[in-house]
């Protein structure tokens, strides 16, 4: 029997067996070539040759071939990325025993979406680091025993390696669920308008890496502008680098600024533009937002901008509060101030009063209790044209470092990074629903669509850098890679990959993987 050779088709998956059975000279391309003659094609199931109806089985008894194929496609590029980020080593520096399964259940994340319950098929079918089981129950029992030591020796190892002078971007989303024993899970402010209890994940996002950084989970009845001290806190026990924070007006305090002083942490943060001291600045430089010398571009936004340095009333450090003003922000701003006064007004009228309106009631409302005619609501039009008139249009972002309110305001947009994250986990990570029902688990649970995270971030920030986003978006760009298969030959045959498609093939190359070395 003469030399084997293995040709896969993608169109139908088969792997067909040739034999070489001779050689000539290709006139046409100047070079020797093989002759081939099909013998069969491998059994997907067992690997083994199911000899071609061509040929007698009796001339096929001396050929002994016992191979396997599983796909390689996708876990080649994911295992490219987890190294190269250095997320493998972090892996099993934290988790020795279970780095392999962790892995292995994010890849299958990340390739699929899906829930767990559905792991262990598509192990079965593709070339992953673990060979062990990952049946529903054995997957159960691999998050209940991820300890909370093994998770913060993971996240002191992981600072380490990807926040070195990044900009950290902080922010919480909420995640549904139908859990009554899960004590995390309460009702709060749902994000995604859902009539449901919720958890609160906390996230810290590297603005320069692209990666997620560390997440905290909360009880779901928490506010965002309570969590920062815990969060500091937390930072403070893994010995996190103190740096830059940038984070939305919804965590704005004094408490919060003057704690962020106390521990020495820079910062970039939106500051409502409703604040009595903010609207004092305002009214303070009116003539210099409304100059040319304030007038700049950024992106495709026309905005006027003016930095005030001020010092912190409770230490007296020095800090700068960026005001900005956009003339079409003002028109959505006064149309959003009618729309909330209508629900405030309505609250007023029917005596259920929201505590976290008490300003709005007193500010833009006269309300009179008369004998006769009883409770009598009114808008202040003073207020509420003074609004219109002075503030609508206006916001602005406070710093702790001196910097152009140019670059303090594309900073701050930048922060969209880890909103993006957070609709990945939910929509393409199989994070939509919480599923468990103990708080433990449930930790270990959104641990593994941490690290899936990881691995989807990176291959968004590649296809950007090579322009490759227009074309492909992260699940097309694995399901392309699916007919990329290891044909693995028991005894002493090498193993072989397929040939790669073109596409395949540039898919690769972004990535850094040379096809001919595989």
């Amino acid at each position: 029997m003469g030399r084997l050779v293995y040709h896969h088709k993608k169109a139908t998956g088969v792997t067909y067996v040739y034999e070489i059975t001779g050689e000539y000279w290709d006139k046409e391309r100047k070079q020797m070539r093989n002759k081939q003659v099909c013998i069969g094609k491998l059994d997907p199931e067992t690997g083994e040759l199911i000899p071609s109806k061509r040929r007698r089985s009796e001339e096929l008894s001396s050929v002994a071939v016992t191979a396997s194929t599983s796909v390689i496609g996708p876990t080649l590029l994911l295992d490219k990325i987890a190294r190269e980020t250095r997320l493998t080593k972090t892996l099993k520096y934290a988790f020795p025993e279970k780095w392999e399964q962790l892995v292995t259940l994010a890849f299958f994340l990340v390739c699929t979406g899906d829930a767990l319950v559905h792991a262990d098929a598509w192990c079965r079918n593709h070339h992953v680091p673990s060979t062990a089981s990952h049946a529903s129950q054995r997957v159960s029992e691999l998050l209940q025993n991820i300890t909370e030591d093994e998770l913060q020796s993971f996240f002191k190892r992981w600072i380490c390696e990807v926040s070195e002078k990044d900009l950290l971007c902080y922010d919480i989303t909420s995640v549904s669920s139908y859990s009554e024993l899960n004590e995390y899970v309460r009702y709060g402010y749902n994000r995604d308008g859902e009539p449901l209890p919720q958890v609160n994940l906390a996230m810290v996002y590297g603005q320069k890496t692209k990666l997620p950084v560390i997440f905290r989970v909360l009880p779901g009845s928490i506010s965002d502008v309570s969590t920062i001290t815990k969060l500091l806190e937390g930072f403070d026990k893994l010995d996190f680098p103190t740096m830059d924070l940038v984070m939305d007006r919804g965590f704005y305090s004094q408490s919060n600024i003057t704690e962020l002083f106390k521990r020495r942490y820079h910062f970039i943060i939106g500051v409502p533009s409703n604040r009595k001291w903010v609207r004092e600045v305002i009214d303070g430089c009116q003539d210099a937002l409304h100059s040319p010398r304030g007038y700049r571009q950024l992106d495709d936004t026309s905005l006027y901008m003016h930095t005030r340095q001020s010092q912190w009333p409770e230490n007296g450090r020095r800090c700068y509060l960026h005001v900005f003003y956009n003339s079409h922000k003002a028109a959505d701003d006064f149309e959003q101030l009618i729309k909330h006064l209508l629900i405030c007004k309505n609250e007023l009228d029917t005596d259920s009063l929201n505590k976290a309106h008490e300003r709005d009631y007193e500010q833009y409302f006269i309300v009179k209790n008369t004998p006769v005619r009883g409770r009598q609501v009114e808008y202040n039009d003073k207020a509420i044209q003074a609004f219109r008139n002075r503030y609508a249009g206006f916001f602005a972002i406070l710093t702790s470092r001196k910097m152009d309110a140019i670059e303090a305001l594309a900073i701050y947009r930048n922060k969209d990074g880890i909103e993006k994250l957070f609709d990945d986990m939910k929509n393409h990570l199989d994070m939509k629903r919480l599923r468990v029902h103990n708080s433990g688990k449930m930790t270990a649970r959104i641990f593994l669509q941490f690290i899936a995270a990881i691995l989807l971030s990176q291959i968004h920030k590649t296809l950007r850098e090579k322009s490759l986003s227009g074309r492909y978006s992260p699940r097309l760009l694995l399901g392309e890679l699916e007919s990329l298969t290891r044909i693995h030959y028991q005894g002493k045959y090498r193993d072989i990959i397929t040939e790669a498609s073109k596409s395949q093939r540039e898919i690769l190359d972004a990535f850094g993987i040379n096809v001919n070395t595989l």
